[in-house]
């Protein structure tokens, strides 16, 4: 697998959510787009997004389509959109924690067949936000992320990611165009010209310049396959509409919030869930149902992110969890190991596998009764060089105080993000 390489992408300072209006209107998109997930390029590593809302739609009549795709699994969903008029392939990581959806226009970068960034002189839809335009203001509630004019008077945005890479360019309007002449509206995103990732982000979550609020989604799933080693990459399937296996999904209510309620170490952006435990081996650990809810300041946020790779707890729920593996194969514990400053619950592959069936089975247990089975083949890790490490980091590692639900624990289940009903589903299957 080589480095750690987590794809965290959201802001722990942020402005109301103010989305309700859009998701209560009737017009439906229904899309599906090849998928293909792989390891980040070498720039990509764990980031931190600033996030930002804006000005609702327009009320633009969008045809109901439905399609699905299959995609390849191994640590971060890539989803390939045709971007302009005519399309280009973009390849974009699929977060559902970020908001700010941008395209990679670097020509700098290698040249590659096909070609993997975009170039606008080719797209008769795409157009530049002059500095005029109210999203380039700085300091206004609407948009936080730092906007200048550039020599050209174009909106100009910059922003750095916690790993130090820089990404700018300018904010753009551009259309996603798919097959049978069916186009989103014109969409605002970012387009990078200094970023020397190899892929984009589609932003997912519910701020208002998400690629779903956008675009108007009101449905979207995946279903992550199991990862069978580093070498092999299993096929998943990803829908953009109704999925026709949502009659058999568990449903789970999305935490709201007052948009007067100023929590400083929330993301009121974010897919929040209301956990109540965790259970190891069928045992319901001591942990308080508080440590997976906002308190006061925002800390004990629980989300869940495709965006993100491995699972990560504030110290409460953490300590626990780690107390428990250490009670039930503490001896076999690699001694003074941590895992791209994260992991630290490892094993070398000889005790790899009697650790994972003593750990046994664990439960992510949820309000109304949902369940997440996380079954004991998918408690460890392969992170390679022969170490198998449990799929879970102290949240403080990352800097942040929010729990967070990453990709790896969503393998064989269906998830579903119902953004019309303000809630998430989830359902067991063998993700083919």
């Amino acid at each position: 697998m080589g480095t750690y390489k987590v794809f965290l992408i959201f802001f722990l300072n942020f402005f109301h959510l103010s989305i309700a209006k859009n998701l209560q209107e009737n017009n439906t998109l229904s899309l599906s787009f090849p998928l293909t997930t792989t390891p980040l390029s070498q720039n990509s590593t764990l980031k931190s997004n600033y996030l930002f809302s804006s000005k609702a739609m327009t009320n633009n009549i969008i045809p109901s389509l439905n399609y699905k795709s299959n995609f390849k699994y191994s640590m971060a969903l890539i989803v390939t959109l045709p971007i302009g008029t005519p399309p280009q392939d973009q390849q974009m990581v699929l977060d559902t924690g970020s908001q700010l959806s941008w395209i990679q226009c670097n020509k700098k970068l290698p040249k590659k067949t096909p070609p993997t960034t975009f170039d606008p002189s080719l797209s008769s839809s795409f157009s530049v936000l002059p500095c005029n335009h109210p999203l380039c203001k700085p300091r206004i509630p609407d948009f936080t992320l730092p906007t200048s004019c550039d020599q050209n008077r174009l909106c100009h945005y910059s922003y750095f990611y916690a790993d130090g890479t820089l990404a700018e360019g300018n904010l753009v309007r551009e259309k996603i165009t798919f097959p049978n002449s069916q186009t989103t509206p014109p969409l605002i995103l970012g387009c990078a010209t200094e970023s020397r990732d190899a892929e984009g982000i589609l932003g997912m979550n519910l701020g208002r310049y998400s690629f779903v609020s956008q675009a108007k989604v009101q449905k979207f799933s995946y279903c992550v396959p199991h990862k069978q080693g580093n070498k092999i990459m299993p096929s998943g399937t990803f829908y953009l509409g109704q999925n026709p296996n949502s009659h058999r999904f568990q449903y789970i209510n999305l935490l709201t919030f007052p948009q007067s309620q100023s929590m400083p170490n929330m993301d009121p952006l974010a897919y929040t869930l209301g956990m109540v435990g965790i259970k190891m081996g069928g045992k319901r650990l001591n942990i308080s149902e508080k440590v997976f809810r906002p308190d006061a300041g925002g800390s004990g946020q629980t989300m869940i992110d495709s965006g993100t790779q491995y699972t990560f707890l504030v110290e409460e729920a953490y300590s626990k969890v780690r107390d428990e593996v250490v009670r039930l194969v503490g001896p076999k514990l690699k001694k003074g190991y941590v895992y791209g400053e994260s992991l630290d619950m490892c094993f070398d592959a000889i005790n790899s596998v009697q650790a994972s069936q003593a750990i046994g089975d664990m439960t992510l247990e949820f309000e109304n009764g949902v369940e997440i089975v996380i079954n004991k083949e998918n408690v460890l890790d392969d992170v390679g060089g022969g170490v198998h490490c449990v799929g879970i980091g102290r949240s403080q590692s990352l800097g942040i105080a929010s729990n967070i639900i990453g990709n790896f624990h969503q393998q064989n289940l269906w998830v579903e993000f119902d953004l019309s009903n303000k809630r998430v589903g989830f359902g067991k299957v063998e993700c083919k």
